[in-house]
Parts: C-alpha cells; sequence; structure tokens
C-alpha cells in the first residue's frame, strides 16, 4: 500500500482513518513511525523508530526528525479522530463514553529541553516525592473488551503543563480536552472520573452532558439546594444553608447496603448519599455526595465521592470512580511496555507531539487486537512458552503489542503473492491468445 514501508493489511486499514490529519508525504511518516514503534524491542527514541521500521537505510534520520519537530499536523486532530475511532469500535451505540483524566511525569534531563522543570513525582524513590521532567495531563477513554475481565483506558489526548502560563493548570488543561472530546461526540454523554486533584473552580458552567465524579475533600464547604424563591423582590438566593462537615454528617446519616462491583471483584459497601451543592467548585449545579463504608466498618465512612450526576445511584457512583484506576495502569503501560516519552528531542514541537505519539501506539494497539488480532488461543500459547504463569487467564497488554510486532515484521518479510487465476480464467485467456495467432 506503502511505497515505503509494508504494513498489514488489517493496521494499515486504521491507519488510513488519519489520512485527512497529514499531508500525503506527511502521511507516510506517519505510518512508517507507527510501525517502527511498535516493532522496535529497544529504546523508542525519534531514530529507534526507524530502526524498528527497517528504515534506517532507506529513509535520512532529518525526515523522521522534521516529522516531530517542523510537520504540519496536530497532535489534538489526531487525539480526536483516535477518540472516535475508538468510540465507534469499542462503546455500544448510544452508550455514555467513560473518560479517565490523570497527569503523570515523564522525566528528561537537560535545561534546554522545552517546558522542563520540577514537578511532583508520585513514582519517585526520594521521600521529597518530586522529579525532573515534563509533566502531562492525559485523558483516555474507559472501555470494556470482550476478552478482559477489568476495564481499560485508551489515551487519547495528552497536554503538556507549562509553567507560567495558562497550561500551568492541570484542572484548566483537563477541562479543555473533556471539552474537546464533547465536541467530537456531539451525540454521546460524557462521564469523567479523575482524583481528588481535579476538582476547582475551572468546573463551573460544565455542559449538561459532561458529568464529573472525583473523591470529595472532607474539608469540604458543602451548602443545602437554594430554598424555592419566597416571591418578595430582590434577587434570589443561590445557594442554602452551610452543610455540616462530612463527619458530623455521616453520624446521622442513614447507610444502606449496596452490591459493587470494581477491582474485579463484587463486594458489599454501606452507602449514604445526599443533594447539595459544592458552590466553590460547580457553581449552582446539584452534586449528589456519597459516602462509603467499607466492610469491617461501624461508624464513620472510609471514602466520600462528589457526582454531577444526581441521576445515578450510589452504586454507579462508585463503580464509575473506581474505573479512574484504569488511566493508572494505561500510564504504566505506556512507560514501561510501550516506552512512550524515551525520544530525546527539545524544542518546543517536538516535546509536545513525541509523548502523545507513544501514547496514539499505545491505543492503536488496543484496538487493532480487539478487530483483528486476538484469537482464544492467545492465552495458552503464552503458557505454553511461559509454563510458570500458572494463573494468567487473560491476554496482556504486552500480549497485545507482541502480536503486533509479530505481524508487523512478518509483513515486511512476507512477498506478496498474487492471486492464482480461476480455470475460467485461464481458459478464457488462451482462447484470446488462439483467436489473436488466428488473426
Amino acid at each position: 500500500m506503502f511505497p515505503d514501508v509494508t504494513l498489514p493489511a488489517s493496521l494499515a486499514g486504521l491507519l488510513a482513518v488519519f489520512a485527512p490529519c497529514f499531508t500525503a508525504p506527511t502521511f507516510r511518516t506517519f505510518c512508517g513511525l507507527v510501525a517502527g514503534f511498535v516493532a522496535q524491542t529497544g529504546r523508542r527514541t525519534v531514530t529507534g523508530m526507524l530502526v524498528g521500521a527497517g528504515l534506517s537505510r532507506v529513509w535520512p534520520h532529518d525526515r523522521a526528525h522534521y516529522y516531530f519537530a517542523k510537520a504540519a499536523w496536530s497532535p489534538d486532530a489526531v487525539g480526536l479522530v483516535l477518540a472516535r475511532l475508538v468510540v465507534g469500535v469499542l462503546v455500544p451505540a448510544g452508550e455514555p463514553v467513560a473518560v479517565a483524566v490523570d497527569d503523570t511525569l515523564f522525566n528528561r534531563r537537560g535545561r534546554k529541553v522545552w517546558a522542563a522543570s520540577w514537578f511532583h513525582d508520585g513514582s519517585a524513590q526520594a521521600p521529597a516525592k518530586v522529579g525532573f521532567g515534563n509533566n502531562w495531563v492525559i485523558a483516555g477513554i474507559v472501555v470494556r473488551l470482550p476478552f478482559l475481565h477489568r476495564p481499560v483506558c485508551l489515551p487519547v489526548l495528552a497536554h503538556l503543563v507549562c509553567k507560567d502560563t495558562t497550561s500551568a493548570s492541570r484542572l484548566w488543561l483537563a477541562r479543555r480536552m473533556v471539552e474537546q472530546l464533547a465536541a467530537a461526540l456531539p451525540d454521546r454523554d460524557i462521564h469523567v472520573v479523575a482524583d481528588a486533584a481535579y476538582a476547582g473552580g475551572e468546573l463551573r458552567g460544565l455542559p449538561e452532558r459532561i458529568t464529573w465524579t472525583t473523591r470529595l475533600r472532607r474539608d469540604a464547604a458543602l451548602y443545602d439546594v437554594p430554598p424555592a424563591r419566597s416571591g418578595r423582590p430582590g434577587r434570589p438566593r443561590v445557594k442554602g444553608a452551610r452543610l455540616p462537615a462530612l463527619a458530623t454528617l455521616a453520624v446521622t446519616a442513614v447507610f444502606t447496603p449496596a452490591a459493587v462491583t470494581r477491582y474485579g471483584g463484587t463486594t458489599t459497601v454501606h452507602t449514604a448519599s445526599f443533594t447539595c451543592l459544592w458552590y466553590s467548585v460547580f457553581g449552582p449545579r446539584p452534586v449528589q455526595v456519597v459516602l462509603i463504608r467499607e466492610p469491617g466498618r461501624a461508624t464513620g465512612f472510609d471514602l466520600a465521592l462528589v457526582c454531577t450526576d444526581t441521576t445515578a445511584s450510589p452504586a454507579t457512583a462508585i463503580e464509575r470512580y473506581a474505573t479512574r484506576w484504569s488511566i493508572e495502569v494505561a500510564i504504566e503501560d505506556a512507560k514501561q511496555t510501550f516506552g512512550a516519552g524515551q525520544a530525546r528531542n527539545r524544542k518546543a514541537d517536538a516535546v509536545r507531539r513525541t509523548v502523545p505519539f507513544g501514547l496514539f501506539c499505545q491505543s492503536l494497539t488496543i484496538v487493532w487486537y480487539t478487530q483483528s488480532g486476538h484469537h482464544p488461543d492467545d492465552v495458552a500459547e503464552h503458557r505454553a512458552r511461559a509454563p510458570w504463569y500458572v494463573t494468567k487467564s487473560q491476554p496482556s497488554v504486552a500480549d497485545m503489542l507482541a502480536k503486533l510486532r509479530r505481524v508487523i515484521i512478518a509483513a515486511r518479510f512476507r512477498l506478496p503473492h498474487p492471486k492464482q487465476p480461476t480455470l475460467a480464467e485461464i481458459h478464457a485467456i488462451r482462447l484470446a491468445w488462439e483467436l489473436n495467432g488466428a488473426a
């Protein structure tokens, strides 16, 4: 299909969706680098992608560097096309789209690396939990795959945190990405889940079809919903009376048992919920607060959630929030399995594009495996090769990457075989030759 790189037809069909995001030469480069990123078993630097694609002696390395540093393409445009592809293939028609948001640090070195600075790093070994590098806010679509019991997060958008600019706010970046997804998916409701860091005044005025579920701070200032208008002149009240602290509310709250499915199992927890306003965060939009008491606890509560979807049951809100863990797994897979962030570029556009590109390849691998790569015998084959994995019952993301890598390498070395003609076609050709010879 492509003169510079040979792709398996199943992958080429997926990549063809992204052609409108690029010029024709840049699209060829995009396809080659995707194949190289997936096929590379070593470090996924820019030149490492060329080696993985088998193009290191065919293309000059400037072509790959130019793609990230200067070529005319937008990571957001590619990410939104990817989001529509993921939703169209993996989310049933008419169902809402679950979106998980989180941020992570990709460690870098050097003062000349664009937007690199000191940020919080939860994986740091030092007690200070800080690291130097580029900090990214990532939005991924959470899906259920037919061959996995756990939810899987597919990253589709990633924005770089730049200090001393508007982009310094992670919450501002998160809201911007969610609104981009909502605009790209106008016929779907968006259910966002995030941790407690993603709650602030930037969430005021969210569109009604975007719901936000996060942890509620124990010192949150909650208010009752505003009372009905009294008919007297003057501005109506925008909020009711201040509610007591969560610990006080939990003493008088009525907890009821609820079965929730989360983290690979079903458990029974006790929940209490009420509707109120978290005015400093969501403004006049009513929210539902869910207090959760885990098994074995007699008083108080273990976790408090806040959700702008007041129609959801407490069990639904808990299960929805539990899917947030899938983005933590996706970030770990991006760093440890796919090697996203290993490129050593330093200029602004190159830095802004390289990590999202790696995340796109990660999501494309999962989509490809779901559509074309999965086989029921994959797990049995893996256990035959590695019999010590006695509890392995489902394919991992590493298995998906390995299978796509094998398919890409096989397509590179397998010679194309034209379809053999049928007997009728051979007879027609012989008859034409005889007629021409007689003439």
